[in-house]
């Protein structure tokens, strides 16, 4: 019985051994990995053929070729693979469909010193370990030196064995048991020239590189900001500056009529305020509303009020008045101010004028044209011109930012970028009068300094008031108000002090002494209530 017992826990054993035996086998053989028999060529025009014979894999086999590696602080090396043949290439992963692959390598040799180096990542990235790896290498010259290294990518180790035959025209490596991922790095060194290839780059992109400053970007910007600047300033001196007044710099002062002073040529304080700085301003159309009133088209009354009331004045037409004799830009605002109405609390215009002001602004630009003081609107002028500008800055950023990715000529696009901007801002200098133009500016300016000069000329008492009131909208232009208000309340027809002017009626216990201040508070809240649009006036 004992010796039977003994011979069944010997067969009990026997086939537990036998079935852990069977149980391993297939764990080794997943655990296993492929070997890699891989040939590479290298032509005389620089381009690596690769042949790789792969044996023991299991299941579907992807390798992943490493095709792009840091090559300095601007650029990275790129690595091409084409004409496949043994398996498929998606982009950088390729799938085996057979036992043997073939590919061709474009990038992988770069000049080193004195010699050609050839560097490839032979085996690596599969996704199965690699337990036997070799690697032969054949040249169109003698090898000059060799070195391989296996593991990670960065690694420094060299690999299981690196050798060449006699004739140094063959190289051939060796590494065992490389982990999924990991790779065997072959360098071999030919003589200098034997391909003339060279490494393809990508430059990486930095803000510092794109827009390196050096000798030739530095001249280059110089050279295209002179350029670009000069051409604006060129335009201008042909295009932007007033023509010459021929004839009229040495002329008179004003012109003196009967012992008094008139503007030049008799025009209106609105066409004055847009020749001298071209544009159709708020305060143009406030002086007309006083020009208006002094002319006998309406008249002004301010209203009384409390000590913490606002200001307000009314606006009344003046049925007599010849409102067929205003001129465009005039019967436009008038029709504006009144609509339909005989009278109007300046206060009722705040929010309602606005959309007026636009028509007023049109005709005076119309206007100024017309008089051949500017050949061309100075509001289309100005807008065509920094709409050119604003232009230019756009293409210049364009430029700017294509410049600075493909290359490190970014500052090219930022003189592209100023010199819009230049014209932008210069634009609004683009309006030219022409010679007429300029001869009334000049007259302008005189009567300007005749006005504020304090000689007032021989004026009779009786036609005092009646005259200095009708320069009082040319004070309105040339910022002067307070001053000219002053001079218009210093003296009525009589030489004694007034409650009244024949425009102007002020309330209850108001004398002409406070017309100044008046007048000052008027101009100021008639441009705001003409200007004001009803949603800045909710605000």
């Amino acid at each position: 019985m004992t010796g039977f017992r003994l011979t069944l826990t010997a067969l009990a054993a026997t086939a537990l051994t036998l079935t852990a035996a069977s149980a391993a086998a297939p764990a080794a053989a997943a655990q296993a990995g492929i070997t890699d028999e891989v040939t590479m060529t290298l032509g005389k025009d620089g381009t690596l053929h690769v042949v790789e014979k792969i044996g023991g894999a299991s299941g579907e086999l992807k390798r992943t070729f490493l095709t792009r590696t840091r090559y300095d602080d601007a650029s990275d090396r790129l690595y091409q693979i084409a004409n496949v043949k043994g398996g498929t290439l998606s982009g950088d992963e390729l799938t085996v469909t057979g036992q043997t692959v073939e590919y061709d390598v474009k990038g992988a040799v770069t000049p080193s010193g004195d010699v050609d180096e050839l560097r490839w990542f032979a085996v690596g990235g599969w996704n199965q370990p690699v337990t036997k790896a070799t690697v032969h290498v054949k040249g169109p010259g003698q090898i000059q030196s060799l070195s391989c290294f296996a593991g990670e990518l960065t690694s420094a180790v060299g690999c299981t064995s690196a050798s060449m035959n006699h004739e140094a025209t063959e190289a051939e490596f060796e590494q065992d048991d490389l982990a999924s991922g990991e790779t065997l790095t072959v360098v071999v060194g030919y003589p200098e020239g034997v391909t003339g290839a060279e490494p393809i780059l990508d430059r990486r992109f930095s803000l510092s590189a794109a827009f390196t400053l050096d000798a030739i970007t530095g001249g280059a910007l110089t050279g295209l900001l002179v350029l670009l600047l000069g051409g604006i300033g060129l335009l201008y001196w042909t295009r932007g500056r007033d023509a010459r007044a021929a004839g009229h710099e040495g002329g008179p002062m004003a012109a003196v009529q009967n012992g008094h002073f008139t503007p030049p040529d008799g025009v209106r304080p609105g066409q004055i305020g847009t020749l001298v700085d071209e544009q159709a301003d708020v305060v143009d159309v406030t002086a007309t509303i006083v020009d208006l009133a002094v002319r006998g088209y309406l008249r002004i009354d301010e209203q009384p009020r409390q000590t913490y009331d606002a200001p307000d004045w009314m606006l009344v037409k003046l049925p007599s008045a010849p409102v067929d004799a205003l001129l465009p830009y005039e019967r436009a605002l008038y029709d504006a101010v009144f609509e339909g109405r005989d009278h109007v609390l300046l206060s009722q215009l705040t929010g309602s004028f606005a959309s007026h002001l636009g028509e007023v602004r049109d005709a005076l630009y119309a206007d100024v044209v017309k008089q051949g003081w500017f050949a061309r609107r100075p509001d289309t002028e100005r807008t065509r011109w920094t709409t050119l500008g604003v232009v230019l800055i756009g293409v210049g950023l364009l430029a700017t930012v294509a410049l600075a990715w493909f290359t490190t000529y970014g500052l090219l696009g930022l003189a592209v970028v100023i010199a819009g901007g230049a014209l932008a801002a210069g634009g609004q200098y683009m309006p030219a009068k022409t010679a007429k133009g300029s001869a009334a500016l000049a007259q302008t300016m005189r009567f300007r300094q005749y006005l504020f000069s304090g000689e007032l000329g021989d004026v009779p008492e009786q036609h005092r008031v009646e005259l200095f009131s009708r320069y009082l909208p040319y004070a309105v232009i040339f910022d002067g108000v307070e001053h000219w208000s002053r001079v218009v309340a210093s003296v009525t027809g009589n030489g004694q002090r007034a409650d009244n002017l024949y425009w102007y009626h002020g309330p209850a216990e108001w004398d002409l002494s406070k017309f100044a201040g008046s007048m000052r508070t008027f101009t100021t809240t008639t441009s705001g209530a003409i200007s004001a649009t009803r949603q800045f006036r909710s605000l």
